[in-house]
């Protein structure tokens, strides 16, 4: 059997204003934090030395049976579990980043592979697409015409975040727009493609990860639309209420066929549309899950985030799952024979 060449391109496309004060706030709040402090208040954010995760293995495995454990991106699957476990099903998937990428510091194409999402930007996700096709074009190895490509994209929730600050520019009128150009400039660009839009999760439980440390009063600095308001306010209420207008619009958008053709399809994958955060058996929030700032996800949680978007990719409309929490670990299932 010929091999089928897929160049993924996990891209998360956030669309959010540049704000380069809530980075430096975010140095300054990290920066008294050495490695070993880091470990030492924070172990369950941490792998123990020769970690490895159980092989996953399908009935069929192919084209190649004997696939090296390596996926792409950082590490290998028994590292770190990322979208690409595709290379253990294809060893000659393109395009995952190779190395880690830092805010502010620049980074070529071959560190980066075609996850070109740009931190900090702002709501010109028609760019970023842009950018997007014109690197595909030229990428070295990928036969733009003929090979499969994966896109994944999520945003939504940086632009819920700054909401209060400027009500129009972030408005679900605007998600949406930015949303249907891009997605129709791919339609019309780039043949053999497929496209994952994940359903943006509901934000307000994020108010309840909490901790009296400096890393956690970046919250403020993050996502201050949600983290300030005061609990039952109007402002949370009008804030909650918006989240939930995008995810209706998303639907309304992207359930309708619309995004369609013989070798083009945008899907929707809803397993975060009603997560609640991982909670430990007392009901607080298992804190293991994000990093020291108490905003994003640790390695423990983008494994899990990898494993929902993994499984929703080979449900059928209508029997996708989503997922209630993240509390209890999503078991990956193997693709259908």
């Amino acid at each position: 059997m010929g091999w089928l060449c897929v160049a993924v391109a996990t891209c998360v496309l956030v669309s959010r204003c540049v704000k380069d004060l809530w980075w430096w706030k975010y140095e300054e709040g990290i920066r008294h934090y050495s490695k070993e402090a880091l470990n030492k208040e924070f172990p369950n954010k941490t792998r123990p030395v020769g970690f490895k995760h159980p092989a996953f293995q399908c009935p069929d495995m192919s084209p190649s049976p004997s696939a090296p454990s390596s996926i792409g991106g950082y590490g290998s699957y028994e590292d770190v579990i990322t979208l690409p476990i595709i290379k253990l099903f294809n060893p000659n998937l393109l395009g995952a980043a190779r190395g880690k990428t830092l805010h502010g510091m620049e980074a070529d194409v071959g560190q980066t592979g075609l996850n070109l999402a740009v931190t900090g930007q702002n709501t010109n996700l028609p760019g970023q697409t842009r950018h997007l096709i014109d690197t595909l074009r030229g990428f070295e190895g990928l036969n733009f015409e003929q090979d499969w490509k994966l896109l994944t994209i999520l945003m939504g929730m940086n632009d819920i975040c700054d909401y209060c600050k400027d009500k129009a520019l972030f408005s679900a009128e605007n998600f949406i727009h930015y949303m249907t150009v891009s997605l129709e400039m791919l339609m019309n660009e780039v043949p053999r493609m497929i496209v994952n839009v994940v359903q943006i999760l509901p934000m307000q439980t994020l108010r309840e990860v909490q901790k009296p440390t400096p890393g956690c009063l970046l919250q403020s600095s993050f996502c201050s639309c949600l983290i300030e308001p005061v609990a039952r306010s109007a402002e949370l209420r009008e804030l909650v209420e918006l989240n939930l207008e995008f995810q209706r619009r998303l639907e309304a958008l992207l359930l309708a066929d619309r995004f369609f053709r013989d070798d083009f399809a945008v899907v929707l994958q809803p397993f975060l549309k009603q997560a609640d955060p991982p909670r430990l058996p007392s009901g607080k929030i298992d804190m293991s899950f994000f990093t020291h700032d108490c905003f994003h996800f640790t390695i423990k949680g983008h494994e899990e985030l990898a494993k929902g978007l993994w499984n929703n990719m080979f449900q059928p409309e209508g029997g996708k799952t989503v997922v209630s929490s993240f509390s209890d670990p999503i078991t990956l299932v193997c693709p259908p024979m």
